[in-house]
């Protein structure tokens, strides 16, 4: 891919779950810039659920720009058998990323969210609006109000 001649505001850029679905189409898309550092840390390297990592992470990286897309996931069967993990292990890993972003200094924190944290019942199209008006699908309800 070529690279553009726009520039890009930010030059050491972390993606958390950069080598996930979304994540390697954000990071792609990073590369044509030329003189952005894009850096994905892997679970193997960096426990992101951990104050400690996430610390490591930041002095090892420095970034200017954190997005955040990593998520503990395993579908409906996992989620049930595992409410108390999914629940605790997203919310934290977003809780940490944000808290150290903050004392780092970081220019730019994105963090997405998931279709999971709306309620069962909102109406399509999802507006961002109905995202507080009931209680996510309970098969995965702990992995969406974690996300919320």
């Amino acid at each position: 891919m070529e690279a553009f001649s726009e520039s890009f505001p930010y030059k050491r850029v972390v993606v958390t779950g950069g080598a996930g679905f979304l994540g390697r189409f954000i990071v792609e898309r990073l590369h044509t810039f030329s003189d952005v550092e894009v850096f994905v840390p892997r679970s193997a390297d960096y426990n992101l659920v951990e104050a400690a990592d996430i610390k490591r992470l930041f002095a090892d990286t420095r970034p200017e720009m954190v997005i955040h897309l990593a998520a503990v996931v395993g579908g409906i069967g996992a989620n049930q058998k595992n409410p108390g993990k999914f629940f605790y292990e997203n919310l934290m890993m977003g809780v940490q990323l944000i808290e150290q972003a903050r004392l780092h200094e970081v220019k730019k924190f994105v963090a997405t969210g998931t279709v999971c944290a709306y309620p069962k019942f909102t109406p399509t199209p999802f507006r961002e609006e109905d995202l507080w008006n009931g209680y996510p699908e309970e098969t995965n309800a702990p992995y969406g109000l974690a996300k919320r």
